[in-house]
């Protein structure tokens, strides 16, 4: 039975301290757009309760979780086939008597899904099934929050598609839009994340969180509304003019099999992203532990970046929700997300023991996280948006930074949302 207390009431808190940091920052404080905030939030809560409490939901999250489980051992099988036993295939040496399954090596089953995604997204692109979906999220971001039709439709594809490749549906306008729709289209992208990662975060917390496909999906849904309404608090929209669009989206294959193509060539180059930044983090939180070694104890305990993220954060995470007493490992994946890279994060927050998190807290965590906002990230946007518009470079360098706090910020207000929720619901 659903239930409320006070740990819900406080992520309230978190909501009203996020929008007025927005508003702090805000290059017109007297343009509060205060209808905006009433629907954005409206339609975060809506669509939690729409995938959460709505009678038979659970059947439509069960089916999420089972097309990815589906998706996943389909790539494992063209893993294995590539790869043999390092991709989970059989065995050619006895494991360990503790070890039921086959050993799980990041780069041989997860990189390979995004490889997978990526090329059925295209696919399903071509064919018009994803161009349907987006074009519904750009109908209802257009006529429930005001955004011109070029703008809405980007919005709408950073829900399925990574935040380079969304502006090349609307290629065709980017020198039509004014700065606050860069700017709004740069927040968007920093605050959800693409298709093709969604299903490598859902696999990883799979043996950790129940429905985790489910909520990695809602996540990347629900920071869409916070992360446009965080963009208009920061940078208003100065005119009523807006750049009409057709729906004619200029992301176009010749064929089937030239959408599996770019597709995978698409994949190849995220997933090579990925692997490059996890390798090159990794190995800079290792030499940044060992330099904090040479310090004195604290508290007993060595100190390292994940101990200092967590101090730094604890408030972060105890303001959208987080028990205090879970704070600072909370805290600790929070600073790991927007210094290092989400998909740290992802794995992080994976391999935290069951005693250290509760299944709640790393349920609000999930949506916390889930979104591209981190250091790296920007200069992935600001090279890809660069290319797409090289008469603008200035202007998008100038705002590229700025989207990082409002990106960061947005997967946070989810959070806020779904900890707001009557414990119980989900």
């Amino acid at each position: 039975m659903p239930a409320y207390s006070l740990d819900n009431a406080r992520s309230l808190l978190g909501l009203a301290a996020i929008l007025f940091i927005a508003w702090l920052f805000s290059e017109n404080r007297r343009q509060f757009p205060a209808l905006l905030a009433a629907g954005s939030l409206s339609v975060q809560a809506a669509l939690v309760l729409l995938l959460f409490a709505v009678p038979n939901s659970q059947a439509v999250l069960n089916g999420v979780t089972s097309a990815v489980d589906g998706l996943a051992a389909a790539t494992d099988q063209g893993t294995q086939f590539v790869f043999g036993y390092l991709g989970g295939g059989d065995q050619p040496y006895a494991l360990q008597p503790d070890t039921a399954d086959a050993p799980f090596i990041f780069a041989f089953r997860v990189l390979p899904l995004i490889l997978v995604i990526s090329a059925l997204s295209a696919l399903l692109w071509h064919w018009g099934i994803l161009k349907a979906i987006t074009r519904a999220f750009g109908f209802l971001f257009e006529k429930t929050m005001g955004l011109g039709g070029a703008s809405a439709l980007a919005v709408a594809a950073n829900i399925f598609m990574g935040m380079v490749e969304s502006p090349i549906v609307i290629r065709a306008y980017l020198d039509k839009l004014s700065r606050a729709e860069i700017f709004l289209m740069m927040v968007v992208g920093l605050g959800t994340v693409a298709g093709s990662t969604m299903v490598a975060y859902a696999l990883i917390l799979a043996p950790v969180l129940p429905n985790a496909a489910g909520h990695v999906l809602v996540a990347s849904i629900i920071s869409a509304p916070a992360s446009i309404l965080l963009a208009r608090i920061m940078i208003p929209e100065q005119t009523r003019d807006r750049v009409a669009y057709d729906y004619a989206a200029a992301l176009k294959y010749e064929s089937s099999m030239d959408a599996v193509t770019r597709g995978v060539q698409d994949g190849v180059m995220v997933a090579v992203n990925v692997a490059a930044f996890l390798m090159v983090f990794v190995s800079f939180v290792w030499i940044g532990n060992n330099l904090l070694s040479l310090l004195p104890l604290w508290d007993g305990a060595p100190i390292t970046l994940q101990r200092l993220f967590g101090v730094a954060f604890a408030p972060v995470a105890w303001l959208i929700g987080v028990p205090w007493t879970e704070a600072h490992t909370a805290g600790g994946i929070l600073g790991v997300k927007l210094f290092l890279t989400e998909f740290i994060a992802f794995i992080e927050l994976g391999s935290i023991p069951a005693e250290a998190l509760s299944e709640r807290s790393r349920m609000i965590m999930t949506y916390a996280i889930c979104g591209f906002a981190n250091v790296a990230s920007v200069g992935i946007m600001t090279g890809g948006m660069t290319v797409l518009m090289p008469n603008r470079r200035a202007e998008i360098l100038n705002l590229a930074w700025r989207a990082l706090l409002p990106g960061f910020m947005a997967t946070l207000m989810a959070a806020c949302v779904v900890a707001a929720m009557p414990a119980g619901l989900f």
